[in-house]
């Protein structure tokens, strides 16, 4: 049985930098893709890791901003503002009409 995708929820972690002007891109483009795309199917949880370090070292988070899709699983992530949409899209998984392979990380600078 395939489950539609438009039904699901995604859980997105964002983990930034405090007020960096390219942690605040990353948010406003993570939010634009998620309105356009995943409509009220989604959460975003906006992680600081200068406020919360202990989060981003148990997320074995390298650099910022990141972006994890944590459900529905598998978990993907994404390291960059996240300006070029289709691979964001296509790199977290979100890519709703193609089920294929996609990779675990993916640098979207």
């Amino acid at each position: 049985m395939e489950v539609d995708a438009r039904m699901l929820k995604y859980t997105l972690h964002l983990y930034v930098s405090g007020n960096s002007p390219r942690s605040l891109h990353a948010a406003s483009n993570l939010r634009r893709i998620c309105e356009k795309h995943l409509h009220a199917s989604y959460e975003i949880v906006l992680i600081d890791v200068v406020a919360q370090p202990d989060l981003a070292e148990s997320a074995h988070i390298l650099a910022t901003p990141t972006t994890i899709r944590t459900a529905p699983l598998p978990s993907y992530r994404v390291i960059g503002d996240l300006s070029d949409h289709g691979k964001v899209m296509m790199a977290l998984g979100l890519d709703l009409g193609d089920r294929g392979n996609r990779p675990e990380q993916e640098s979207l600078s």
